[in-house]
Order: C-alpha cells, then sequence, then structure tokens
C-alpha cells in the first residue's frame, strides 16, 4: 500500500523524518519495501519566465524562447510545444539536469542549428501526469528561480508498506498511524465524527436479503450536489498513492478506502429504479463494472441492486450505469459490511483485484461502518455541497465484544523474554486493547478492528511487536555432547543425489507453486483437492503432478527469449488418496544448438527424457538393466512418443513428449518432453557390500553386427532383451553388450516391418573363440530373435 508523507500526518501529529518512520515500521513488522521521493528527481529544475519567443528559423513548428531562471542571466531554449510564450512562466531543466519522463540528461545543443541551453518542460517528461500537449503553465505570481519540487509541494516522500493479509487494520493510513503513535512515534489526532442534526429521512429504501453475505447495509442520500474536480490537495495524495483522480464524490470515496481502509460508493439516485437491496445474485444475472468488464453472476455472490438489475458487486466494484458523472446532483452513499469470506470467493472467482476487495476480505472494523460514513457525509458537503439525510440502516453490524484471559508470564513462555508487568499492559493499552482486573489472568478486550487476535499468543505478539522485534535476543538451542548424528533420512538423501545428478548434467532446478489453477489441473487428469481459501483463481486447487508449474517457468523463460530449457524440480504430487513424492523434469526448446560440424538445431524429443530418467534412475540404484518400456503413459504425454519405466509390477517413471494441447494450454510455442519419476515407488537400496576387485579378461572381445527385419509391433527394447539371454542356450555366459545402432524403413524393407541394426559384444573368458564357437553364438542370436517374429535381413 502507498502513501505519502503528508497523508500520514494528517492522522498523525509528529516530527519523525521518513526514514525513522520506516525503520519504526520495520520494528512494527509492517515492512517498508520503499520509499521514494519525487523531489529528490526534480531538484535541478526550477521556475522560470520566458521572456520572449520567436519562430526558429529553420523549423515551422519550433521557436527560440529566452528563458529567466532568476539568476538574471537569460537563456537561449528552443521549444516545440504550442503554448510556449512570452510571459509565460514553466518549469526549466537546465543542461546536466536528467529528465525523468524521457529518461535523457540534457547538454547544450544545436536543434536544427540554433544553440538550445536547457529544455522547458511538460508535466509527463516530469513524470507528473499525462499531458504532453504543452509545456507546464505556472501562475503568473509562482517565484521565479525556486526548485519547482519545493514550491509544489512534491517534497513528500511516499511509502510502500507490505501489509500482511493478518494485518487489516492496517489497510488505511489512519491504521498505520495508530500503530506508530502506540510505538511513540508521535501522537493520533482524535477523529472528529460529525453530526447532522434535523435531517430529512433518506428518500432511497434500502434492505438487506442476504444477512450472511451482507449482514447491515447502511446509507445517506444527499441532494444537491456538484460534481466536479477535486481540489488540489486531494488529488495531490490520490496521485502520489497511485491513483488516477476522477471526480469530487470517485476521489472521496477512495480517500476513505486508502485513507480508513474503509471502502464505500456512490450511487446516482436518477439512475436507481426504487430502493437498493443487498442479496444474493440471480443465477445468470451480469453487471458491466466499472473497469469497462462485463461479468456473469451467480447465487454465491451478494450483489446490491434496485428493482430493475443488478448495480454493485458487493464489496468488490460498482457497476457503470448507475456510476455518478458532472451531471450528478442527487447520490446516495452506501457503506455496507459484507462478510469477508464471501467477499474474497467472489474476487477469485470473478477474476477481479480492487481497492475495496483487498479490504473487505481481510475484514473491515464493524465499529467504523457509520463513523465513516458520516465523515463521507461531511466532506460531500465541503467539497460538493447539498443537503445530508438521515442514516438509514439495514441489518445488524456485528457486535465485537470478544475478551480475551491474558497472563503476563505467557510473554516469558513463549517469546522468551522478560517484560514488566506494568510495560505488557501499557503496550496492549497503547494499541487499543482494555485491559481489567487487579491479577492475572487479566481480562483483555479486543478493539474492533484487531479481527486477528484470537488468543493469548495474539496478545504476547502484539507485546513483543511494541516491545521491540529486535530487542529479542538470539539465543542458540542445546547442543549434545560429542559427534553430530545424521539427521537426513534415506529418502533425503536420495532426493539430494539425484538433484546433484540432474544439475551436473545441466539441469537447472526450479521451484515452483504447489498449486495451480483448475484448468491447468485438468490437463493432467484433473485436481483431488481444492483450497479453501486461495491465493487467487490461479492458485485454487492443488497440482497433481509438477509439470504444470514447470511448463508455466518454460513459458515464461521461451516468451523471453530462451532457446533451450532444462528444468527439474523434487516435490510432492496431491492425489486422491495420498501426497506422492516425485521428481520431474522438463525439457524444452533446442536440445543441440545449430553448429558448423553438427548443423541444425535439434529439438528436445521423448528419448532425451528418457535419457535423463534413466541415469537418475541408475543413481538411484534401480536395476536399470531389468526394467521395461510399457505404453501408454498418461494422456498429458503425446501417444506413441511417450512410455512407462515399470519394474514388475510397479511404475517407476513415465517420460515423453507433451501432448499437444497440454502444449497450447500453456502457451508454450516449443517442443517439450517431460518425465516424472516416483520416489516412492523406487525399490529400496540393497544394504553396502564390498565389491569384487575388478578383474577384466585378457583375452580380446569380439564385435558382431546383426541386420533383422522386425515387425513394427514389436519394441526395439524387447528385441535387445531377446538378444542379450540368446547365450543361455550355450554352455558359457560370452554376450556381454548389445545395442541398436540403426533403424530403417523404406526401400527394401517389407510394408509392417522395420530394419534394426544390432551390435552385439562378445567377451570371452577363458579361451579365444573359434569360428565353430562365433557360429553358434550367432545361431542363437538368430534364434532368439525369431521367437519375437524377427528375421535376419539378407
Amino acid at each position: 500500500m502507498k502513501f505519502p508523507l503528508s497523508w500520514l500526518k494528517r492522522y498523525l501529529e509528529t516530527e519523525a523524518d521518513a526514514p525513522a518512520i520506516a525503520e519504526a515500521l520495520t520494528r512494527l513488522g509492517l515492512e517498508v519495501e520503499s520509499v521514494t521521493n519525487a523531489a529528490e528527481a526534480l531538484a535541478p529544475f526550477v521556475i522560470a519566465r520566458v521572456l520572449t519567443a520567436a519562430p526558429h528559423p529553420q523549423a515551422d513548428k519550433l521557436q527560440v524562447l529566452t528563458v529567466d531562471r532568476g539568476d538574471g542571466q537569460a537563456l537561449q531554449v528552443v521549444c516545440g510545444a504550442p503554448n510556449a510564450r512570452a510571459g509565460l512562466v514553466g518549469v526549466f531543466g537546465p543542461p546536466g539536469a536528467h529528465v525523468p519522463g524521457l529518461g535523457v540528461t540534457l547538454k547544450v545543443a544545436a536543434i536544427r542549428g540554433v544553440e538550445s541551453n536547457g529544455m522547458m518542460c511538460s508535466a509527463r517528461e516530469l513524470q507528473l501526469g499525462e499531458d504532453h500537449d504543452g509545456i507546464l503553465d505556472l501562475p503568473a505570481d509562482a517565484p521565479v528561480g525556486e526548485i519547482y519540487a519545493d514550491w509544489a509541494g512534491l517534497n513528500d516522500p511516499v511509502f510502500d508498506v507490505a501489509i500482511t493479509p493478518n494485518r487489516q487494520d492496517c489497510m488505511g493510513v489512519y491504521g498505520i498511524a495508530r500503530d506508530l503513535a502506540a510505538a511513540g512515534i508521535g501522537t493520533l489526532r482524535a477523529l472528529d465524527i460529525p453530526t447532522f442534526a434535523d435531517a430529512a429521512p433518506c428518500p432511497v429504501a434500502i434492505a438487506t436479503a442476504d444477512p450472511e453475505g451482507c449482514p447491515a447495509f447502511l446509507a445517506r442520500h444527499v441532494r444537491g450536489v456538484q460534481n466536479g474536480p477535486s481540489p488540489d490537495w486531494l488529488q495531490a495524495l490520490l496521485v502520489k498513492a497511485g491513483l488516477r483522480p476522477i471526480s469530487a464524490l470517485v476521489d472521496i470515496t477512495n480517500y476513505f478506502t486508502i485513507g480508513h481502509g474503509r471502502p464505500l460508493h456512490v450511487y446516482d439516485v436518477a439512475k436507481l429504479t426504487g430502493g437498493l437491496t443487498a442479496r444474493r445474485a440471480v443465477d445468470g444475472e451480469s453487471l458491466l463494472a466499472l473497469n469497462g468488464k462485463t461479468y456473469t453472476l451467480d447465487p454465491s455472490m451478494t450483489v446490491i441492486a434496485d428493482d430493475a438489475h443488478v448495480h454493485d458487486i458487493g464489496g468488490i466494484m460498482g457497476g457503470a450505469e448507475s456510476g455518478v458523472s458532472p451531471e450528478t446532483t442527487d447520490v446516495l452513499i452506501e457503506a455496507a459490511y459484507f462478510a469477508a469470506e464471501r467477499i474474497g470467493a467472489t474476487g477469485r472467482a470473478l477474476g477481479i483485484s480492487s481497492d475495496a476487495r483487498a479490504r473487505f476480505e481481510r475484514g473491515v472494523d464493524p465499529a467504523f461502518v457509520a463513523p465513516g460514513l458520516d465523515l463521507a457525509a461531511a466532506m460531500i458537503v465541503a467539497l460538493c455541497g447539498g443537503q445530508v439525510s438521515a442514516m438509514a440502516q439495514a441489518g445488524e453490524l456485528p457486535v465485537p465484544g470478544k475478551l480475551l484471559a491474558f497472563d503476563p508470564q505467557q510473554t516469558r513462555t513463549l517469546a522468551g523474554i522478560d517484560v514488566p508487568v506494568t510495560e505488557q499492559l501499557a503496550h496492549l493499552a497503547r494499541l487499543g486493547f482494555a485491559v481489567s482486573g487487579e491479577a492475572k489472568p487479566y481480562a483483555v478486550a479486543i478493539p474492533s478492528w484487531r479481527r486477528d487476535v484470537d488468543g493469548s499468543a495474539d496478545l504476547v505478539e502484539e507485546i513483543v511487536r511494541l516491545h521491540g522485534l529486535d530487542r529479542v535476543e538470539s539465543v542458540a538451542l542445546p547442543r549434545r555432547e560429542g559427534v553430530a548424528q545424521a539427521t537426513a533420512t534415506p529418502r533425503q538423501l536420495l532426493e539430494r543425489r539425484l538433484k546433484r545428478l540432474l544439475a551436473a548434467r545441466g539441469l537447472d532446478e526450479a521451484i515452483t507453486w504447489s498449486f495451480i489453477s483448475e484448468a491447468e489441473a485438468a490437463c493432467f487428469g484433473g485436481h483431488a483437492w481444492r483450497l479453501e481459501n486461495p491465493l487467487s483463481a490461479e492458485l485454487a486447487v492443488m497440482r497433481p503432478s509438477l509439470l504444470p508449474g514447470m511448463l508455466a517457468a518454460t513459458a515464461r523463460n521461451t516468451a523471453r527469449g530462451a532457446a533451450s530449457v532444462r528444468l527439474f524440480q523434487a516435490g510432492r504430487r496431491y492425489l486422491a488418496e495420498s501426497e506422492r513424492p516425485t521428481l520431474a523434469l522438463l525439457l524444452a526448446g533446442e536440445m543441440r544448438a545449430r553448429d558448423w560440424q553438427t548443423g541444425k538445431a535439434r529439438s528436445v524429443d521423448a528419448f532425451d527424457a528418457k535419457a535423463e530418467v534413466l541415469a537418475a534412475l541408475e543413481a538411484a540404484g534401480a536395476p536399470v538393466e531389468r526394467l521395461q518400456t510399457v505404453q501408454p503413459a498418461s494422456a498429458h504425454y503425446h501417444p506413441g512418443r511417450s512410455a512407462k519405466l515399470v519394474l514388475g509390477k510397479a511404475v517407476l517413471a513415465e517420460f515423453g513428449e507433451l501432448h499437444p494441447t497440454v502444449l497450447r494450454t500453456f502457451d508454450v510455442g516449443v517442443p517439450a518432453a517431460g518425465a516424472e519419476i516416483f520416489l516412492d515407488a523406487l525399490p529400496e537400496r540393497r544394504s553396502k557390500r564390498a565389491r569384487a576387485a575388478f578383474a577384466p579378461s585378457a583375452l580380446q572381445p569380439v564385435s558382431r553386427d546383426f541386420a533383422f527385419l522386425v515387425p513394427t509391433s514389436v519394441a526395439a527394447e524387447a528385441l535387445l532383451r531377446a538378444v542379450k539371454g540368446a547365450d543361455k542356450t550355450l554352455d558359457k555366459a560370452l554376450i556381454a553388450d548389445a545395442r541398436v545402432f540403426d533403424r530403417f524403413a523404406g526401400a527394401g524393407v517389407p510394408e509392417g516391418q522395420v530394419s534394426l541394426a544390432i551390435a552385439v559384444t562378445l567377451q570371452p573368458a577363458e579361451r579365444t573363440l573359434t569360428d565353430a564357437g562365433l557360429e553358434a553364438v550367432a545361431k542363437a542370436i538368430v534364434a532368439a530373435a525369431g521367437k519375437l517374429g524377427a528375421t535376419l535381413r539378407g
């Protein structure tokens, strides 16, 4: 959340500067991501007056100006702004100044043959707005020579604070001011809540027909408003907070959203039909929202509707049809209390992120609904005029009556620090907690704005925050004497070994969310588990595979120009029956870049993924030589270009090229092959035994090549297995290895068959092979292949 120091000081009376406030916020547990000050970038720019303006001799659209920057020296400046004229007071950038909106540093230069000594600047060039139609035109009495940022009030540091989800009370600048005041950084200014005596009844009827989603609906009618631009001070606050000023009425609602964490909405009464009701949406209803998008609603969502149709997605975004305009004269200010869970679910379902949703789904202060409405009504009258009606209310606001028992000894027990009891109680009182009782356990009443405080441990956290997290000493855990014992389990050691192996083979480790979207999960067989309170609709279900997150990472990398992506990740798949530890890998794009020796680039394929899987399985101690390749693999792989590796009935891994539909879903525009190794299916490693010393044969091995015509239905792996076992029919084992070195289909090969060439290595152990011995082995190999329907090619 962004806000300027000037906004904070509207609620906090303090002399502390920005660095001191940032440090205090960090000590309080509110992380300050940045503190920026536009005045620092604009320090070289000064207010200057144009003395003369003459046409450029070489360009019709340029003028040659003489500019007074307050030092008595007239400078020549070439300017192309249509509003440049003699007497204009604007902002001058001298040579050496860096123009933030252009990203350039000014210097003395000749423009179409005329020397220019700087620049007269527009709002966009100084990053003060989007106006670029002309240079800034300041009031005639603006002090020439003064630094523009100081005169314009831009010397106002802007804080960007990361609010954690539990600190809903700090989703407004006032809540942050309250925390700082409790920490001793100034005094919190009390709010002056207005009253409206003799106000007429609200002419617009309101009701709530959805007490679960909208327990309370409050409103005031304001008649006779004039909705023009908001004053400069309000626009400046909103711009520094990252919002765009729209009109006085809209800017006031945004002021209360950011300033007090109290979202409001204003309706143009002339555009309503009858009263307003908070109710469940009817299935199929739709709304054109203020962001210009149309949303289809369902009965799980709370809406605000009149007698004709829906005007507001409750607590998230208003509708365009009943929005205010410059012609608006009568408005209804809505201040409702919505259930946080309903807002979160609706926002995720519709994919809407808004300032209102961010506050309602965390929970707003129920005790500030009515005061916030009154303050907003008073500001509308002050800035837009009009007459305010009495407050109308439908439903009942939740009663914040939570009371906790607290023993100060728990601070020592839970936090490990000694804080005097009186100091603990003073900390709680400064944070708004009402403490009663003369001795422990004390009764602590929780303030309405702290719905996150549920138990005594939360009270200890509050005490430690104010005492100072930096004052908590670091204490080492006691350690047993002697040599430390290994703590990693065999499964953890296996995972580490496989990670090192894949990293050594050139893959990069990825760490992705365990949550994915429902659409992504559908590509991998669907999800078994859904989160009750997901971060977003894109992270709503638990992953059934590790590949979706890696595919998303691949899409991001290839979109940024990566020609090759090689990733692996160890994690868990969340299936209906259990969590399954898994090691996944993904190869995408080029497996081999183009080169003068190898020629064109080669894309990844299923065999590349298989090679990585086999290397990992071998490192894991699996009997790779006994594995069988079985089809089909899971549906997210390409049929015919994927398979499973099985040992008996156990599936150890799947690999293959990803299905084209999956690649399109994840916007991956390059070939991709993936694999998953199921770590819990791997056989346990046998106890380590001392290996026998390697004793190579003294006899020379012999290599023989065989070319077989094999039915296309026979896997090459099956043929290799048959060839390797052919010597079982002989007296001695001679076949040391067999591998496929060629595959051919085409002219000369009958239809339905393929030619596979196999190199067989024979290793005699006792004596050199004779011709008769070689012939016997060859016959055995041909016979073994023949059992699979293979014939020796002529």
